[in-house]
């Protein structure tokens, strides 16, 4: 970028905003976010440290007073999420991120979408003394009556995170997730701009995003007006010889072909590029014959074509759910907090938009 994200002015404004919300703030991030040079923003640091706005640290820049040496945590807040992989780890960095400035350090456990796991590390966590918990509950095989039943047993305060939760006796609680409905429509609302009249959706159907999504697509199909289009609910791949992902993913090409679909959003990115390899061996060139949306970016820049993405705000979003419980920690009794963001767009080569 240019223009005036290019002012000192403007840039030292953003510096100590973020390190205001955060407590802490990364100069690469900040680099990305304004379009300017890491060489700049620490110079920039420099200039704001000598004026006794915030002090450096390696790697950016923290709020004046803070410890700019590792100390002992003051506390340490849980973290309970279905794995460390896909997904969860930028949310995860974004609250250690978040959790220096405020003197917490983060514990992470993870529940494999088990429900008897996920109930065991939540012990844990209080065992060893944690001050509240950051919470991806599994939905697989309970209500959201049972799951408030037993969330009223936790004697920390709880924040959820990526779960929209309807009932009234979980509105209580706060929570932290990205709009992955809005973020279905963005996808399907770029494809339709670039002049497809249907568009197809295969998704990862084990996650409970999935059910969000194609609530999103089947909003925007009727919004717009779009043709009926093939959908598919994918499975866990297998090892064998036979692969029922494959299998899925193929016929799925193979009804896109048939119904003259040539747009497709999927879920998840990984689930994305494998489509694309699988739509090559069969002479299906991407994004010419079928243009490809995927949901999530964990690795979509690294597919055989570089997948346009429906980007989820990963660190951004762990360091809201981070300051939203170090609030609720310091103020337990104030009104609960729904915090919904808005996932971006990524445009790569898949869609056809980028030459």
């Amino acid at each position: 970028m240019t223009g005036q994200h290019s002012l000192p002015r403007t840039r030292h404004e953003h510096l100590l905003r973020q390190v205001e919300l955060h407590g802490s703030v990364s100069a690469a991030d900040v680099a990305t976010q304004l379009g300017v040079s890491q060489v700049t923003v620490r110079r920039d640091i420099v200039e704001l440290e000598k004026a006794g706005k915030l002090a450096r640290v390696h790697g950016g820049a923290i709020a004046v007073g803070a410890p700019a040496v590792p100390q002992a945590a003051r506390t340490n807040v849980g973290v309970v999420v279905p794995g460390s992989v896909s997904h969860y780890p930028q949310i995860v960095r974004g609250m250690d991120a978040a959790s220096h400035g405020v003197r917490t350090r983060v514990v992470l456990a993870t529940s494999q979408y088990r429900e008897d796991l996920e109930q065991r590390q939540v012990e844990r966590l209080i065992e060893i003394g944690v001050a509240g918990i950051v919470f991806a509950p599994t939905m697989r095989s309970r209500t959201e009556a049972e799951l408030a039943e037993w969330v009223r047993t936790i004697p920390v305060p709880v924040v959820f995170l990526e779960r929209r939760l309807e009932s009234t006796a979980l509105a209580v609680y706060d929570s932290a997730r990205t709009d992955h409905e809005r973020g279905a429509e963005l996808a399907v609302e770029h494809l339709s701009l670039l002049g497809h009249g249907s568009v197809g959706l295969a998704l990862f159907d084990r996650t409970p995003t999935a059910p969000l999504i194609r609530d999103g697509h089947r909003a925007a199909v009727a919004r717009l007006g779009l043709a009926d289009a093939p959908s598919v609910a994918l499975p866990k791949g297998g090892d064998g010889e036979s692969d029922p992902l494959d299998d899925s993913l193929i016929a799925f090409l193979e009804a896109c072909r048939d119904t003259g679909t040539d747009a497709a959003l999927v879920h998840t990115d990984v689930h994305a590029a494998r489509l694309v390899e699988l739509a090559m061996d069969r002479g299906i060139r991407v994004p010419d014959d079928l243009a490809v949306v995927a949901f999530d970016d964990d690795t979509a820049g690294l597919a055989m074509v570089p997948l346009t993405s429906v980007t989820p705000p990963g660190r951004d979003l762990g360091q809201e759910a981070m300051r939203i419980l170090t609030e609720r920690i310091a103020a337990p009794d104030s009104a609960a907090r729904h915090i919904t963001m808005l996932p971006r767009l990524t445009v790569r080569e898949s869609c056809g938009a980028v030459s």
